[in-house]
């Protein structure tokens, strides 16, 4: 039994009870649909600024009305403190994922983005502190690495930041040091590597580049790279980023004050990435012929990345579950299953939590 199976089994013997913030969003609709399902107690937190009221019923659907009475939401903004205060009363463990991303809305926006991201996070954070919860797993990101050429990338090696938003969340992992040494209120941060998934939003000028070429083929227009398509990523499966934030909040005290790289540990270009989308449509009957348009790069992107994903495997006992294709092959079915149904709550068929579907 692996390491996320044992957990899983001891959520379902002692429940806990969460806080899974910007709950209406991509990774935080996954979370709580995990937990509901791990029959745990869950709290979320959205301003549903980018968040979406049919992710949440999405999963009510999917969870059934049982587990669902289990869920509770709190309708609010991490900028007010208030708010943050009220959501982690009682509570016994914060998935903070709400944020602001997008590095191009960064950087037409710095202002909110650092309010949100900074702020926002500091909010949550103190809160979290003053509540005495057991955990508080925050969502970092790659891009804390800026500029630093070497490749995979390993957690105690950083560059320079390229965006407002990777300076936000190296903010955030700078605070959460802080509040270690002056406090005592240890945290775990995950940086995310491009995860993608069910529910992902295809719709918007800073959507992710996934769901936003799997709507572009679908609509059999142009797919629009930025740069010659070499540019490369390690592309994380929704399902390994929920399993991170799982493993890190029950991780034993050495393991935390720390931050973890999520990801596959693998690479992609942006041209393998579009072939597969190509193939898996095929697969499904759809045929998209058109050829690649290639434009200028983009300001503020890094060129490659690539994690090393040792010390999350080491310390956290983090197995990533689902291969690149084998997580685009449930992403792209989802996607196609919400286009002819569209006004329904579509949940994808999969094993239970504990038997991943994909595994290597």
């Amino acid at each position: 039994m692996i390491h996320y199976e044992k957990i899983q089994e001891e959520l379902r013997l002692a429940p806990r009870k969460w806080l899974v913030t910007g709950c209406a969003g991509f990774i935080g609709s996954n979370l709580v649909e995990t937990l509901l399902m791990l029959d745990q107690t869950v709290v979320g937190l959205d301003n549903f600024s980018t968040g979406h009221q049919h992710n949440l019923d999405e999963v009510q659907e999917f969870v059934g009305a049982e587990r669902w009475a289990r869920f509770s939401l709190v309708t609010g903004d991490i900028r007010d403190i208030a708010i943050c205060q009220r959501a982690v009363s009682g509570i016994d463990h914060v998935l903070h994922q709400a944020a602001l991303g997008s590095v191009p809305r960064s950087i037409a926006d710095p202002l909110t983005t650092n309010e949100v991201n900074i702020n926002g996070f500091l909010n949550m954070l103190t809160a979290a502190r003053d509540a005495g919860v057991a955990s508080f797993v925050y969502a970092a990101s790659s891009s804390t690495y800026g500029d630093h050429p070497g490749l995979p990338k390993v957690e105690e090696t950083i560059g320079k930041p390229l965006s407002p938003y990777a300076v936000t969340k190296f903010v955030n992992e700078l605070y959460a040091d802080v509040f270690a040494r002056s406090y005592g209120f240890k945290t775990i941060g995950l940086r995310y590597f491009n995860v993608f998934g069910k529910r992902q939003d295809p719709n918007g000028a800073y959507a992710a580049v996934i769901p936003k070429w799997v709507a572009t083929m679908l609509r059999d227009e142009d797919v629009i790279v930025n740069g010659d398509g070499e540019t490369s990523r390690d592309f994380c499966f929704v399902e390994n980023a929920v399993q991170a934030n799982l493993l890190a909040s029950l991780a034993s005290d050495a393991d935390r004050n720390e931050v973890y790289n999520v990801a596959l540990g693998d690479i992609t270009t942006l041209n393998e990435l579009a072939g597969h989308l190509k193939t898996i449509l095929g697969t499904h009957g759809v045929r998209y012929e058109r050829p690649i348009v290639h434009r200028e790069f983009r300001a503020g992107d890094v060129r490659h990345s690539q994690a090393d994903i040792g010390k999350a495997r080491q310390r956290l006992g983090y197995v990533p579950s689902h291969r690149i294709r084998a997580g685009l092959e449930l992403t792209v079915a989802w996607y196609l299953r919400r286009r002819r149904n569209p006004g329904a709550a579509l949940s994808a068929r999969r094993l239970p939590p504990e038997r991943p579907a994909f595994s290597f």
